[in-house]
């Protein structure tokens, strides 16, 4: 059963959405209609057949205990958890990550990568300070809210609850992953809510006014509709009875897991790595450590689920779990890394694996960063710091080369040492994937900061 959450409307069954008529996108498809070929024509003119999956490491990761460990430096400096060779030689990561050293020449990583501060913000996916709206907001509003050959939300935003019922709730006191400032609710990023995918009930978060917009559509549709003689009253209510049909199976298909097989299952399943039992209660975080082990591999399976059937720009966050001070709330750098680093590093080797084999890797991009890095030294409790001057990034597929290693840092590892790669040149990056920029500029049509955001940085070079 296919459920919408209005929040304090209640949910709405499929018969209810019938009679609203928001299965528009799907009746465009059913009832083959000129104009959807027209607009289908028209976005293969600015749309690239790609995908981006933004996984948001949320807290603020470490640069040493990733992908930049500096052992030649200081004890205080170097990466707390050692360092292991990667498959690119001469090039070492943190211990932790013993399966992606392996496939290193699979995805390139950036040495001068500079957040720009040290606050806990959504910083990386969000355009900017004044434009407060995130990236797959952006990215709906160029492409459309759906996809109007499978009726699959261009951009979606996935956390623990979207897997498991159990999981805590996201994370939002630092900023909304799902903000779409003045460009509107309906291009909002879809939102699984608990149980997507694991249950009967799927349950996705649609705002009133996304509600609306497709009921106008949908009477738009109905006059095109018409124009059609040999389309009766009553064949137009089967017909977009069908359509919907087709519409709840084929979305909620995308969102349950249980249709891949048990091998695939097994592979994306980081649960078993850090059992809740093995993670001291003493930290307040104790509950988004077990959460972030438990659902990371799932979450980004989904994701290559949802852009598979179309959606194009999907961010995954997991919780606060980055954030290693080790203090009252947060694990100091060793102990932190297994309880996180550990999954990330199993999960993203899955994804990527995953994307290889199904031929995948040209047509899905995945991001990894924060919002921030770790200070040089390590604190008189083993912990790292905000920092804000260098943080790790990592991208992979997408159109983008395998093995290279972008910038260099400082001797240190708290300054870039080379030309630095800000934000707003990872964002241009990522359009530049997922979008003819030049095309979409001439767009008069769209808000003036979607046109100025497009231009204000330039792609990451050597990808």
């Amino acid at each position: 059963m296919l459920s919408i959450d209005l929040g304090s409307g209640g949910p709405l069954r499929r018969r209810t959405l019938l009679r609203i008529g928001s299965s528009a996108a799907a009746i465009l498809t059913a009832s083959g209609l000129p104009w959807l070929e027209a607009s289908s024509l028209l976005d293969a003119q600015r749309l690239r057949d790609r995908s981006v999956i933004f996984l948001f490491m949320h807290g603020g990761p470490s640069q040493y205990e990733t992908f930049d460990p500096k052992m030649e430096a200081p004890s205080h400096i170097r990466s707390a958890t050692g360092a292991i060779a990667t498959k690119i030689p001469g090039i070492y990561f943190g211990s932790t990550f013993h399966q992606l050293a392996q496939r290193a020449d699979l995805f390139s990583t950036v040495r001068s990568f500079v957040p720009g501060d040290a606050n806990h913000d959504i910083k990386p996916i969000v355009s900017s300070a004044s434009f407060r709206c995130s990236l797959g907001s952006i990215y709906s509003r160029v492409a459309g809210a759906v996809r109007p050959e499978t009726a699959i939300p261009t951009a979606a935003l996935i956390h623990p609850r979207s897997v498991q019922p159990e999981a805590g709730p996201m994370i939002t006191e630092f900023g909304n992953l799902a903000a779409s400032g003045d460009l509107g609710a309906q291009y909002a990023p879809f939102i699984p809510g608990a149980g997507a995918g694991l249950q009967e009930d799927m349950q996705l978060h649609l705002p009133l006014e996304r509600l609306a917009d497709r009921r106008s559509l949908l009477e738009q549709l109905d006059q095109q509709r018409r124009r059609i003689e040999s389309t009766s009253a009553s064949e137009t209510e089967t017909l977009r009875a069908q359509a919907f049909d087709a519409l709840v199976k084929e979305v909620s298909q995308a969102f349950d897991l249980r249709r891949e097989s048990a091998d695939t299952l097994a592979r994306f399943d980081t649960g078993p790595l850090v059992r809740p039992d093995q993670i001291r209660t003493q930290w307040n975080n104790h509950k988004h450590y077990a959460d972030h082990a438990a659902n990371l591999g799932k979450l980004l399976l989904l994701a290559r689920r949802l852009c598979e059937q179309g959606c194009g720009f999907v961010t995954v966050t997991t919780s606060f779990v980055w954030d290693m001070h080790a203090d009252v709330n947060n694990a100091p750098m060793q102990e932190g890394m297994r309880y996180v680093g550990a999954p990330f590093d199993h999960a993203v080797s899955a994804l990527i694996d995953d994307l290889q084999e199904r031929g995948l890797s040209e047509k899905i991009m995945l991001v990894c960063c924060g919002e921030m890095g770790r200070t040089p030294s390590l604190n008189a409790a083993g912990g790292r710091d905000h920092w804000g001057n260098l943080g790790p990034l990592m991208i992979y597929g997408g159109g983008t080369r395998g093995g290279q290693v972008i910038g260099q840092s400082s001797h240190d590892g708290g300054q870039p040492a080379s030309d630095p790669i800000r934000i707003p040149d990872l964002m241009a990056t990522l359009y530049d994937k997922l979008l003819d920029v030049n095309a979409v500029r001439l767009d008069t049509s769209l808000p003036r900061p979607v046109l100025d955001l497009l231009g204000s940085g330039k792609p990451i070079a050597g990808l």
